[in-house]
């Protein structure tokens, strides 16, 4: 088949889980299809950035990201029946590109990725696949909530627009593709699960006979994103100090690595002997879960699949979570991952798997089977190929 990818950003370096699901769906369909990108680009990226996605399609175009935090896209917002978010990645030069690409070439399907630059695709008669990494009106609406009282008003009337507008681009959509069940069923009756993956052979089993004393309690992520500050906020805030509690009764040094891009300088307040935050950490994540003794990574905001948890899994990280968290990843409770709704669960799941040697190896073997069988990108990307297929035919 020929493809054309639209894309609301360009996916390299494999600093975040939109980039490396892209990234390696693209390799995985490159060995039998022919790809086209065209996707934006931020400021930070380079032109290696794009060389290396070039490797894995036949044609990259790149047109420069908008700076979503600026006046005019906040003015534009306000007196718009657009949200935020479109507004931010209405691309008027995308769209002429797309418009010159399918004049001049035969496709056999677009595939887009994330709604929000479905405004940039121009009518056609074309099947169109659109790919969500989250439902977006509902990550908003639950930091919403979590928002100060007299901003809700305000967020929530973009909440609304953001919802709108999603519903509407999965029906123009000839086939929707969400990344769990949970979340398929509610964009539409014939949604289909193209699940998230890992390279399982970047992924080392970790040796689990660690002899050092001071054990490393990880939370990962990009800071940009709302979930990872709000998770981050509540660890330190609520569930740290009742780790740090409990093992003192035990001989064991733990200390809390924050690992990420774009750390808040109110977070960073927090540092100290017990509490380390580290934006430079190795580029290979699979080096950090080489030092981690268990992943922390409670989520209150957000969907999708998180590839931290499922990447710690298959480095055998015990995971401690919530249950956003395993959320419509298949993971059976307190089996592959330990699953607890308060701060004090949280915790004491924490502690019992750092002073309980034959818990710990359990669960990481029982996570780590559980990828292997789950989620390589090879067989996620069949299952994608079949949704092509079923939109083509339809």
């Amino acid at each position: 088949m020929k493809i054309l990818v639209v894309s609301s950003f360009l996916p390299y370096p494999l600093f975040s889980g939109g980039h490396v699901r892209l990234f390696n769906l693209l390799r995985e369909l490159s060995k039998h299809h022919e790809i086209t990108l065209v996707c934006e680009k931020r400021k930070h990226q380079t032109t290696s950035d794009v060389a290396a996605v070039k490797k894995v399609c036949k044609e990259v175009i790149t047109v420069d990201r908008k700076k979503q935090w600026s006046p005019e896209v906040v003015f534009q917002t306000a007196i718009s029946s657009l949200p935020f978010l479109l507004k931010g990645h209405e691309l008027p030069e995308m769209k002429k590109i797309i418009e010159k690409l399918l004049l001049e070439n035969t496709f056999d399907l677009i595939h887009i990725e994330t709604f929000y630059v479905f405004q940039n695709v121009p009518e056609t008669i074309l099947p169109t696949v659109l790919v969500e990494h989250n439902i977006e009106y509902k990550v908003y609406e639950r930091f919403v909530k979590t928002a100060p009282f007299l901003l809700r008003p305000f967020l929530q009337i973009d909440v609304e627009k953001i919802k709108y507008w999603e519903k509407f681009y999965w029906q123009r959509a000839t086939k929707v593709a969400g990344v769990s069940k949970i979340e398929a069923e509610q964009m539409r009756n014939d949604a289909i699960v193209v699940a998230n993956g890992v390279n399982l052979s970047d992924f080392p089993f970790k040796q689990t006979g660690e002899k050092s004393q001071q054990k490393k309690i990880l939370f990962m992520g990009d800071f940009k994103w709302i979930q990872n500050r709000d998770t981050a906020s509540w660890i330190i805030r609520d569930i740290w100090p009742l780790i740090v509690s409990r093992m003192k009764n035990h001989n064991i040094k733990v200390v809390l690595w924050i690992v990420g891009k774009n750390i808040p300088e109110n977070l960073k307040k927090s540092s100290s002997d017990a509490i380390i935050f580290d934006e430079n950490a190795p580029d290979k994540t699979s080096d950090i879960y080489q030092q981690a003794s268990v992943l922390l990574s409670p989520i209150r905001v957000g969907g999708g699949t998180s590839y931290k948890i499922l990447e710690a899994m298959a480095s055998g990280v015990p995971v401690v979570t919530s249950p956003l968290g395993v959320e419509g990843l298949g993971a059976s409770k307190n089996k592959e991952a330990l699953v607890g709704e308060t701060s004090d669960h949280l915790a004491k799941y924490v502690v019992s798997l750092l002073t309980d040697k034959k818990e710990y190896t359990q669960i990481a073997k029982n996570a780590r089977k559980f990828i292997e069988e789950n989620y390589s990108w090879e067989k996620i990307a069949k299952e994608l190929e079949g949704v092509y297929k079923n939109a083509i035919q339809k």
